[in-house]
């Protein structure tokens, strides 16, 4: 069985112990990583690791030992109480002793939780997970989490009601941050505001997000909003001697100048659709600034640029530095938001 979305988010949190197995795949390790630790943790309790009812295998030990997956499914805890067999980087060699302890599991086994990397649709492992009538497949793509994944985290944080305006700077969070990073994020806040009756708000999530070099993107993705043209070249090549790539760049700016344009086309004015792009404290009060001076038809000249620009540092045939191409985009930027 296939589950996505709030389904497989629900299935994280209480997965069902009848259930034989749960496969968990996707490119992103730390994703992958987060989610097993929730599914297993659910079913084995916090102490179940300590009272050894939790059983780790790597996919190599089965290429040796055929039969291990299946003594590891079958073998009896010490202590009582549900049992885990975890297989960890599973590939396609996994689907065939996989398929074996299914065939031959009891209610009272161990529940198989299978982690792999990015699969296709042609996979055996995932074909094998997907189609069995006992057990739950499930893909981790690189997609924002939703607003009740965001409060499922929250409420693990011990930030249960954090208003709205904080809700909209932490969604924006977790577009920008990686899973590890975020959720490390709401740790960080629910420790801030442990037995703080108020609620909390935008600024204090601001001044609680992680300055990364993330910060120094934005640095030039201001110097670029407010026109200052001078400071693009040195911001660049500290940014690319940082590892920042050219695509990574125009991404960012393209999420900057998209929220500058709803901001400035937003039917309730500048300073609502600023709270809705999630920006607040000092950020908010440059961001309204901005998309107040360009105005949204000079933003969707400036949305056009960097989205040829993205397009052009995609393209098979384009031969050019990528970085100066990209620098040679955000100067353009900077002298269109110049004549303003």
């Amino acid at each position: 069985m296939k589950l996505s979305g709030t389904e497989a988010a629900r299935y994280f949190a209480r997965p069902d112990p009848a259930r034989a197995a749960l496969l968990i795949f996707g490119a992103d390790p730390m994703r992958v990583a987060l989610r097993r630790q929730e599914v297993i943790r659910a079913l084995v309790g916090p102490q179940g690791e300590a009272e050894m009812r939790l059983t780790r295998l790597q996919a190599g030990d089965m290429r040796r030992d055929p039969a291990a997956l299946i003594d590891a499914i079958k073998a009896k805890a010490f202590f009582p109480g549900p049992r885990v067999v975890f297989v960890e980087d599973a590939t396609e060699t996994t689907a065939v002793p996989a398929k074996a302890a299914l065939e031959d599991w009891r209610a009272g086994d161990a529940v198989l939780v299978v982690t792999a990397g990015g699969l296709t649709g042609k996979s055996a492992l995932k074909k094998l997970f997907d189609d069995h009538r006992n057990t739950v497949s499930i893909g981790l793509y690189n997609d924002p989490p939703g607003r009740e994944e965001v409060a499922a985290l929250l409420a693990a944080a011990g930030l249960l009601d954090p208003g709205p305006e904080a809700t909209t700077a932490l969604m924006a969070l977790a577009r920008d941050l990686d899973p590890g990073d975020f959720r490390q994020t709401l740790e960080k806040i629910g420790l801030y505001k442990w037995g703080d009756p108020t609620p909390l708000t935008g600024d204090e999530v601001a001044a609680m997000a992680p300055a990364t070099v993330e910060a120094e993107v934005d640095d030039i993705i201001a110097a670029v909003a407010d026109g200052r043209t001078e400071a693009i070249g040195p911001l660049i090549r500290r940014l690319e001697g940082q590892g920042v790539t050219p695509v990574g760049l125009c991404i960012g700016a393209l999420r900057y100048f998209r929220g500058l344009h709803r901001a400035a086309v937003d039917p309730g004015g500048v300073s609502a659709g600023i709270q809705k792009t999630g920006g607040f404290g000092p950020r908010r009060d440059a961001m309204a600034r901005q998309a107040g001076s360009w105005g949204g038809r000079t933003l969707e000249q400036a949305l056009a640029v960097l989205v040829d620009t993205d397009l052009l540092l995609r393209s098979a045939g384009q031969r050019a530095p990528a970085m100066a191409l990209v620098e040679r985009a955000l100067i353009r930027l900077a002298m269109l938001g110049g004549r303003r």
